[in-house]
């Protein structure tokens, strides 16, 4: 079985665990990505979106869990055939969150780019931008490093 393991600088990671905690509360109640489903009947469209938000949040706790007493004793994280598609999915869920709920003053080509002055952006804005970020990085560790077929599964 492939596994990544990443040592990460607690200093840096703990205060974006803050925002992804925060955010985790919303992802209870809400989808990341909101469907349309007007065309459905209504018990069957609440159905729906009650299993959607079921799965998201389970999928955001798995991302959460890997950051749990070990992870402050030793600063690392491991990724492996078992969490790797779970965790790309939680990461996009957070990251949907993040650009819908904090990051819009940026824009989105500056979310892609990542170019971005942080000296000049208000702490909260800074640290959801930097949460952002270390995402993504999640995000493409997983996708680089794990066989493609973990994901197409």
């Amino acid at each position: 079985m492939k596994r990544i393991e990443v040592r990460l600088a607690l200093p840096v990671v703990a205060p974006l665990l803050d925002v992804i905690k925060d955010l985790a509360d919303n992802l209870r109640r809400e989808l990341a990505a909101p469907l349309g489903l007007v065309d459905l009947e209504p018990e069957f469209r609440e159905t729906w979106i009650q299993e959607l938000l079921s799965g998201q949040t389970t999928e955001v706790g798995v991302l959460l869990a890997l950051f749990d007493d070990d992870f402050f004793r030793e600063g690392v994280v491991a990724f492996d055939e078992d969490n790797a598609e779970v965790i790309v999915r939680a990461c996009a869920a957070v990251r949907l969150t993040l650009r819908e709920r904090c990051l819009k003053p940026l824009g989105d080509e500056v979310l892609e780019s990542g170019d971005v002055d942080l000296t000049r952006l208000a702490e909260p804005l800074r640290r959801a931008f930097m949460c952002y970020l270390f995402l993504a990085t999640i995000q493409e560790l997983i996708i680089q490093h794990l066989d493609e077929s973990i994901l197409d599964s």
